[in-house]
């Protein structure tokens, strides 16, 4: 995924802030941009990250150090959590529902576990079929200067489609987590 916008997503409720030391905070309104965010931060490595999917008090303030409610509270001990395991990824999800919570955060440490091995050849072309936006192979392929052959084998290698699905569960259990 492309750097995520952190300030003027439309996604987002509540802009990225800087909260206590390393920490960075914001509220978004969309499943699908938070695992896309979490996974960029996983992938560029040095990020403790907690999910909390709950309710945040009305009326939403101007910047997420000033909201509260439920969200807040279960992303303190998500990130809590994260930071206190031995894992490869460091990564928790707390939400209203625990069990949609957990498997959300069982999918997503696949798939963040599933990159970290990647080949740099391997994020090549998943990049690029990324940013082609669902492109033909052939023409991904030109772009990087190598054969659809290659293109295809790199992307089964790097489990392409199946992080793409697991995504999509993911977003879904997200969703879930807080109904």
């Amino acid at each position: 995924m492309a750097n995520p916008s952190h300030d003027r997503d439309p996604g987002l409720v509540l802009g990225f802030e800087r909260t206590v030391g390393d920490e960075v905070q914001a509220v978004a309104r969309s499943a699908g941009l938070v695992v896309d965010v979490v996974l960029w931060m996983l992938r560029r490595g040095g990020w403790s990250v907690g999910i909390g999917c709950g309710a945040v008090d009305e009326p939403m303030p101007a910047s997420p150090r000033e909201a509260a409610g439920p969200a807040f509270v279960l992303a303190r001990e998500a990130v809590e959590a994260a930071k206190s395991r031995q894992r490869m990824v460091p990564l928790a999800v707390r939400g209203s529902d625990e069990g949609a919570a957990l498997d959300a955060e069982a999918v997503l440490m696949l798939v963040a576990a599933t990159g970290a091995r990647r080949s740099a050849a391997g994020w090549e072309a998943v990049d690029a079929v990324e940013e082609a936006g669902g492109t033909r192979q052939e023409d991904v392929a030109a772009r990087l200067g190598i054969s659809q052959q290659a293109v295809s084998q790199r992307l089964r290698t790097a489990l392409y489609d199946e992080t793409r699905a697991a995504t999509r569960a993911a977003t879904h259990l997200l969703t879930t987590a807080h109904p």
